[in-house]
């Protein structure tokens, strides 16, 4: 079975650059040593189906990724690739993520992977919403 693909450049893939950009505002989330707190009303990168937001700081124990999947629920994972380590991304309109590196590894919402060479599934992180904010348990 032939599986979506991100639209990236060889040297975009070389080089390991994410498509998912860094919030806009750099003050829609917080954190403490268990979990991370995303204002989605200052989050306008989570407003719509597929949307996406990388969350990295020198305060965190690893960088995180929260995308919202098509009914609208969020889900968080620990945005190293288990191959080369490098960033991932949501592949526009599916249910997948694949690394931004040539290998193209490729994973389902929940984690697992579909293909490429990464061996292992994603860390994913519970998440729940309370009015407008997103909690993601890190811990």
């Amino acid at each position: 079975m032939n599986r979506p693909s991100l639209k990236r450049s060889f040297f975009q893939r070389l080089l390991g650059k994410p498509a998912t950009t860094l919030p806009l505002d750099s003050g829609c989330w917080t954190n403490d040593t268990k979990r991370i707190v995303v204002d989605l009303d200052r989050a306008p990168e989570l407003s719509q189906p597929y949307g996406a937001l990388r969350i990295e700081a020198s305060t965190l124990p690893r960088r995180i990724l929260v995308v919202r999947d098509a009914e609208g629920n969020y889900r968080a994972y620990c945005n190293h690739c288990n191959h080369g380590g490098r960033h991932l991304d949501p592949v526009p309109g599916t249910e997948y993520l694949q690394c931004c590196s040539v290998g193209k590894s490729t994973y389902t919402v929940e984690g697992e992977v579909v293909s490429g060479p990464a061996a292992l599934p994603l860390t994913v992180y519970p998440t729940h919403v309370e009015g407008h904010l997103l909690y993601v348990d890190i811990a």
